[in-house]
């Protein structure tokens, strides 16, 4: 099935409905896991199947045996942790599997002489060589941190199968060792050494070479990551910056999340006439991209195609989060993926805020109880604030975070004060205590990114957690009655995810479907705070802009979503670092995010 899809562009592209293009290397991806753990089995197990050939093992040297089952372990532990390479078509899993597969078919051979193992290894070598040019997929952006995290994971992993391997032959075991001797026998043979757990005949050989062997395959792949040429995440450039400031100043009034195109952490791809640019980031082999492209809406094609063509050269799952309705009707148009309604962002417009009324009443009384305990507030341009006081707000929101976490991806721009970022907008509540505190009397907190030239997009919101309730509404109060002052007529609050089903789901008449899908939401609202925050926008009676998901397809949601989690910063699947690593380790740092009376920015 095809059909013609018109672009801004005037071109027709051509989308075709049939078998995916990763199908073959999905498939021999799945197949090379097989193999591997059938090469695993035949160097633990020797004899899970039945030989027919002894007549040949009769003339082959006694020492081939532990050798060859050294060997098989080796290969399949190896073809394992190259399926999923396999699957993404990186060409140095291709190349890996190439040699790794014969390799497993000899042993198969020998030391099983099953003809049969051997035949399916070779099996998968056939369609590798045939469908080669499936598999020129780029390597991934790495540090080596992926050594140690490789040296942790292989370790347990070869601990876990070495302990298998000792256990496996229970007949030829002389004793009854204990569990604290079979694990000392691993620890000494993924070393070289022999342990305490003694084999009748040849088997104390076999056990040694295949522990000697998961110890050869932990060295040789930390050694390999730590020592290969680094290609660290990409960083957006000082001319990157640059040329993406200039489309925002013409441009940036579209999309109230532009700015936040301008973190450092992200890479950029410019559309060939240079008048269209989407960021994104890469994240467990998805390359995430965050609201609508930057620039001219006509240059947006040119963007999302040289977008969609680093996604294949890498074999990267593409995706995008949080892009408006036009944005997700240009980039469905253009590549043929689908688009789902994530949430609603919550605008206000400054000319229709008010206190007054009875919708207003709980802000009202809370803005009022706050003002009489004696707070104040300021708002101002962040180059309005000298270098004390800026550097004292820097440490105030540091100190405030909560966590240790860092949150913040889509709508964060990770940083306050710097020099380029004058326009942005700070709220500020004080007070003036008996007893200041270390940052005087800064009480709270919120940061504000342009949107254009009049209107501005909630960045972060931090309080010290000393400080009386309410200090979010009373600063958004703050900030909205100050705006016109400031030339500014809209203000973004949060993205409230899921918000129209929320809100049907409990309304009179909802059905039981809708009433079900809303209490599971109220559910994983304990983590993550989807009513609460949704609850929170709808204080000040915004307009609600539809915010959507674009992906490929249904089964490529899970991994969006744990990747979209990894880079918001709620799922973190890093090994834990000393805090002052990971303050040093980047020069642009994502901000958290909480909940109402937390920071609030993206659940």
């Amino acid at each position: 099935m095809s059909g013609e899809v018109p672009s801004r562009s005037g071109r027709a592209r051509r989308i075709v409905r049939g078998p995916r293009p990763e199908a073959v290397p999905a498939l021999v991806g799945r197949a090379c896991a097989v193999v591997g753990v059938l090469d695993i089995a035949a160097g633990v197990f020797p004899r899970f199947r039945h030989s027919r050939m002894h007549a040949m093992a009769e003339v082959l040297p006694g020492s081939l045996g532990p050798f060859a089952a050294a060997l098989s372990l080796s290969a399949g532990v190896l073809l394992l942790l190259l399926a999923h390479g396999l699957k993404r078509r990186k060409r140095r899993a291709w190349r890996a599997a190439v040699a790794l597969l014969p390799a497993g078919a000899v042993s198969q051979f020998v030391y099983r002489h099953s003809v049969i193992g051997a035949l399916i290894s070779l099996a998968l070598f056939v369609p590798l060589v045939i469908h080669r040019d499936e598999f020129k997929a780029l390597p991934d952006p790495r540090s080596r941190w992926r050594a140690l995290a490789n040296f942790v994971l292989m370790s347990a992993g070869s601990l876990a199968l070495g302990l298998v391997v000792v256990s496996a032959h229970p007949k030829r075991t002389i004793g009854d060792p204990s569990l604290a001797d079979r694990l000392t026998h691993v620890l000494y043979g993924l070393f070289g050494f022999e342990g305490p757990v003694d084999y009748e005949g040849s088997t104390s050989w076999t056990v040694a070479f295949s522990l000697g062997a998961l110890g050869l395959i932990t060295a040789v792949t930390t050694i390999y990551l730590a020592f290969r040429p680094e290609h660290p995440a990409a960083r957006l450039t000082e001319e990157d910056e640059a040329q993406l400031r200039a489309l925002l100043e013409k441009h940036g009034a579209r999309d109230s999340l532009g700015h936040f195109a301008l973190r450092r952490d992200k890479a950029v791809v410019f559309s060939p006439s240079g008048k269209a640019a989407v960021t994104y980031r890469v994240v467990s082999g998805v390359m995430l991209a965050s609201g609508d492209p930057i620039g001219d809406v006509e240059a947006w094609p040119g963007a999302i195609e040289r977008f969609m063509d680093e996604a294949k050269a890498h074999s990267w799952t593409p995706a995008v989060m949080g892009c408006s309705e036009t944005g997700g009707e240009v980039w469905t148009r253009e590549t043929g993926l689908d688009a789902l309604e994530l949430g609603d962002e919550a605008v206000v417009d400054v000319a229709d805020f008010s206190l007054a009324g009875r919708a207003m009443r709980n802000v009202r009384q809370m803005v009022k109880r706050i003002e009489r305990a004696g707070y104040e507030t300021r708002v101002r341009r962040i180059r309005d604030l000298g270098d004390a006081e800026l550097e004292r707000i820097r440490r105030a929101a540091e100190d405030w975070r909560g966590t240790d976490t860092e949150r913040g991806f889509s709508m964060a721009l990770g940083r306050i004060g710097d020099p380029t970022d004058g326009d942005c907008l700070i709220a500020t509540a004080h007070k003036a205590d008996e007893t200041p505190g270390p940052y005087g009397d800064l009480k709270a907190i919120l940061h504000f990114v342009p949107w254009g030239t009049d209107g501005v997009s909630l960045d972060l919101m931090r309080r010290d957690r000393t400080a009386d309730p309410g200090m979010n509404e009373l600063l958004i109060v703050a900030a909205l009655q100050a705006a016109p002052k400031l030339g500014v007529t809209r203000i973004s609050l949060n993205f409230a995810m899921f918000r129209s089903a929320l809100a049907r789901g409990e309304k009179i008449g909802a059905g039981p479907v809708l009433r079900a899908w809303r209490g599971l939401l109220v559910f994983l609202s304990r983590w993550f705070q989807i009513e609460s925050l949704y609850k929170f926008n709808a204080k000040f009676q915004p307009r609600w802009e539809p915010r959507f998901v674009v992906y490929r397809a249904s089964g490529d949601l899970p991994r969006i979503g744990l990747a979209a989690m990894q880079a918001e910063g709620f799922v973190s699947l890093a090994l834990p670092l000393p805090r002052f690593l990971r303050r040093g380790s980047a020069p642009a740092r994502p901000c958290p995010h909480h909940a109402a009376e937390r920071d609030i920015r993206a659940a």
